[in-house]
């Protein structure tokens, strides 16, 4: 039952994510969003739209994981604004119909299975309890999709790869080439890129690009999961930051044109089109 929820919704999607305008990126102004009296998480300033209720089930929402972890800020990181901005990017410059307000779920959520895309940000630290484990597994080989993202250097790295081990301990993550789709189906891009934190790109010298934040930070990964058959499960961003490109875009002009246009945008996009069409 799981399994035909998630392909009649990837499968939905799909006919929505044929292809893309040619709309160009325009920087807004940055704010910080709270939730407001009615629920909903106040856009302060991110455009708003509405939905179609007569195809409410054509539409992506971003599903943000929400789960508990012994440092730094874990899920919460970038949230609400990377949420909204991202999925504000989606509804203007792809054919994907997008909810405007994403959604945060726990993995024992009942509702998982309604969403085929799923995100986990700054999981150096992340710890799962042995039902969301189980229930992350029977996600992923049932046709679901993971980004992780922004966790940094070998120590974060061993933290994630120890607990999604728990998860799959037959699967290991392969690094993904240059050359895979993800980095050309929508947007074609000419490097795996590196994105920083703002804070440390306006730091930064040289053309540096990664984040100080001890061993083993210069360097960008992507791994990819698969399963049995060779399907991509989950693309797994390290060394890099993408949400901090999309919740800042409207922070500081530079760092908007040179990170959240140039790379966290199209990479973001690029993503999501592979996991619909995949």
């Amino acid at each position: 039952m799981n399994r035909q929820r998630l392909i009649v919704a990837t499968a939905i999607l799909v006919l929505c994510c044929s292809a893309v305008v040619t709309a160009q990126f325009g920087q807004r102004g940055r704010f910080r969003s709270m939730y407001g009296p009615d629920g909903r998480v106040e856009r302060n300033g991110v455009p708003d739209w509405k939905l179609d209720q007569n195809f409410s089930k054509d539409v992506f929402t971003f599903a943000r994981i929400q789960y508990r972890s012994m440092g730094r800020w874990g899920w919460q990181t970038d949230f609400p604004d990377a949420d909204l901005n991202f999925s504000y990017r989606l509804q203007q410059l792809t054919s994907l119909h997008t909810d405007p307000d994403g959604v945060v779920l726990q993995l024992t959520d009942p509702r998982l299975f309604e969403f085929p895309f799923i995100y986990i940000i700054e999981p150096g630290y992340i710890y799962l309890e042995e039902d969301e484990r189980q229930a992350l597994r029977s996600y992923l080989l049932n046709g679901g999709f993971l980004m992780v993202d922004d966790f940094w250097g070998d120590e974060e790295w061993q933290g994630f790869y120890r607990e999604i081990k728990q998860v799959f301990p037959e699967f290991e993550p392969e690094e993904l080439p240059l050359d895979h789709p993800i980095f050309h189906c929508v947007y074609d891009l000419t490097e795996r890129p590196q994105i920083p934190a703002i804070g440390y790109a306006r730091q930064m010298a040289n053309g540096e690009t990664y984040t100080a934040q001890g061993y083993g930070t210069e360097e960008v990964h992507y791994w990819g999961l698969y399963d049995t058959n060779r399907r991509l499960m989950a693309v797994i961003c390290h060394n890099t930051d993408l949400g901090d490109g999309w919740e800042r875009e409207g922070e500081d002009p530079w760092y908007f044109r040179e990170f959240s246009e140039k790379k966290a945008y199209p990479l973001g996009i690029n993503i999501i089109f592979y996991a619909m069409t995949h």
